[in-house]
């Protein structure tokens, strides 16, 4: 038997007219931030966002995994970039230098791009329900460093130094952008090389 289409729906049941079906992960997403803006992270359900969007729940799905997928956006994907960003660095660098310079090149956003990142790490780090999603990615970006400064250090990235580095660096741009949410003026980029620079000198001369 044929497959139906799906039909967009609210909670009522009614489908929705007026704004064209959205037909891409990226337009999906900005749809979703905009009702967390209005109502809410919490508040704001899947079907709220396919019903906004003028498609079923079926195709949401196909977009994002769950609610808490659409706030990290296309994380895997960065994920893999960032470890791209490493693996180019040059072997004569040193491994807190390189690990600063692609930390900022990672996080690098086009000016147009950075009130939706902001509201992104708002959601992230703000929001309470966000917090058990959250360790997991942390975890995945974590032993992405964690294998890189093995390598640079020729152990195993079970090892406690390598795993020293990977929470430490996480734990240095998450300081750098939380500073960032709550100053407006701030430069993204400015504050994690900041940051970075100040955990490879340490704190000695304090």
């Amino acid at each position: 038997m044929e497959r139906l289409p799906d039909k967009a729906t609210g909670g009522s049941g009614a489908a929705r007219t007026g704004r064209p079906p959205v037909s891409s992960r990226s337009s999906l997403e900005r749809l979703g931030f905009e009702l967390f803006a209005r109502q809410g992270f919490d508040r704001t359900t899947v079907d709220d966002i396919a019903a906004a969007a003028g498609i079923g729940r079926r195709t949401f799905f196909r977009y994002f995994a769950s609610k808490n997928d659409l706030v990290w956006g296309d994380f895997e994907e960065q994920l893999a970039g960032f470890e791209a960003l490493l693996a180019a660095a040059d072997p004569q660098t040193t491994m807190m230098d390189a690990l600063r310079v692609a930390v900022v090149e990672f996080n690098r956003f086009d000016p147009a791009e950075v009130p939706w990142h902001r509201q992104r790490m708002e959601l992230i780090l703000r929001v309470p329900t966000l917090q058990a999603d959250s360790t997991l990615r942390y975890a995945s970006w974590r032993a992405v460093v964690t294998r890189f400064a093995a390598g640079r250090m020729g152990l195993s990235p079970s090892d406690m130094l390598p795993r020293l580095v990977g929470h430490t660096v996480l734990a240095s741009c998450v300081a750098a952008y939380e500073h960032w949410l709550t100053e407006e003026d701030a430069g993204l980029s400015r504050l994690l090389d900041e940051a970075v620079r100040q955990l490879t000198a340490g704190f000695g001369r304090y």
